[in-house]
């Protein structure tokens, strides 16, 4: 089984991939990590996609293909794989349909985690962490028993991503709905897209996309 997982920026994509990938024996692709690993492996993709990253460029949707195509050969992705990040414009999740129908492979759902702006806005702006031992916490939705002071080591210093501001994430989901929103119908078009409240509890998140891949066996 095959899937795309799409999300907004802090949806919870990566906890649910992490899910599935644990329980159906899937592989949670990452294109940045794939990129990564061929590099290292000295491919002749990677050394294509060195090449354009070493000049500052773009990686190309060409490159990016090849390495997914070289990377789904592999035996560990015989149960199937999650798609994460990748697609991200219909030309993109064209390339991928054909390079996938040459190898009689099929995308079987496209899911998209919907989760409001306002409500990621805040999940991401409330996060913090300790200097001290690195434990996560949240403004509203996990504060320490004690105040001021960390569950795990008992440290007294907070920090916060310096990123983990409101501009900087309005702008990463404006971008999000730019580049998704044309994905959508495709995926519908295809029959493939599932949407899950990603507003529920982790547990009910993961038992909605459980719900879908059992449906399809």
């Amino acid at each position: 089984m095959n899937l795309v997982l799409l999300g907004p920026p802090g949806g919870g994509k990566g906890t649910q991939a992490k899910r599935l990938q644990d329980k159906y024996g899937l592989v949670q692709l990452s294109t940045g990590d794939m990129l990564r690993a061929a590099v290292a492996a000295g491919s002749e993709v990677g050394k294509k996609a060195k090449a354009v990253m070493d000049a500052g460029q773009l990686v190309s949707d060409e490159i990016v293909i090849a390495i997914i195509d070289e990377r789904l050969d592999q035996p560990d992705v015989a149960k199937g794989a999650i798609f994460d990040g990748f697609p991200r414009t219909v030309a993109q999740a064209e390339a991928l349909d054909a390079m996938m129908g040459r190898k009689g492979k099929k995308l079987d759902f496209a899911i998209e985690i919907q989760v409001p702006d306002a409500y990621i806005v805040e999940r991401i702006t409330g996060r913090y962490t300790c200097a001290k031992c690195g434990a996560g916490y949240h403004d509203k939705f996990q504060l320490p028993k004690v105040a001021g002071q960390c569950d795990s080591c008992g440290g007294t210093e907070f920090s916060r991503r310096p990123d983990d501001n409101v501009d900087t994430v309005t702008k990463r989901l404006d971008a999000y709905h730019a580049q998704t929103a044309p994905l959508l119908p495709y995926y519908d078009k295809k029959g493939a897209l599932k949407l899950v409240d990603g507003t529920m509890d982790i547990a009910d998140v993961t038992k909605a996309l459980e719900g879908i891949l059992d449906a399809a066996k």
